[in-house]
């Protein structure tokens, strides 16, 4: 089994962690060069997924925002004052509850994860496991762009 094989089986191994974690979903932007993520994996529902889509919520999205210009851990709840168009209102309203981002790297290539889970909150311990699998996701993929195509379209593909 070839280097390069391993690593798209290790990232889905990684992803089916994050999502027995995360009941009501994840988003996971990484290594984001010039606003646009290397690669995208998120299982939040879709009608979440499309409202966010039509109402252009990238663009004012504080959550976006704070981990585009800072990395470590954000609670959703921190955020609000900053939700001029009520993005984490309206996630809630589709179910996404108890949301936190973490973010990583370097600005020229940061990694930015959301978790939500319904329920009770995250505990510190599942909070840690949750850094620790996008830490080893955001290097594992930090040669993203050395890859081969083939590569490259089977990572994305995982999504």
């Amino acid at each position: 089994m070839s280097a390069q094989k391993r690593k798209d089986q290790v990232v889905l191994q990684l992803l089916g962690k994050i999502s027995a974690l995360c009941d009501t979903g994840y988003l996971l932007a990484v290594h984001i060069r010039y606003t646009r993520p290397s690669l995208m994996y998120r299982s939040y529902p879709q009608a979440w997924m499309d409202h966010y889509s039509e109402h252009g919520f990238m663009m004012s999205d504080p959550v976006v925002h704070w981990g585009l210009a800072h990395t470590g851990t954000a609670l959703w709840s921190d955020l609000v004052a900053a939700d001029s168009d009520g993005v984490i209102a309206a996630a809630q309203a589709h179910g996404l509850h108890n949301g936190w981002t973490y973010a990583v790297g370097p600005p020229a290539a940061r990694t930015i994860a959301s978790f939500t889970k319904s329920g009770a909150d995250f505990t510190e311990s599942q909070r840690a496991e949750l850094i620790a699998l996008t830490d080893q996701l955001h290097a594992l993929t930090e040669d993203f762009d050395h890859l081969p195509a083939a590569m490259q379209e089977t990572l994305r593909a995982l999504a």
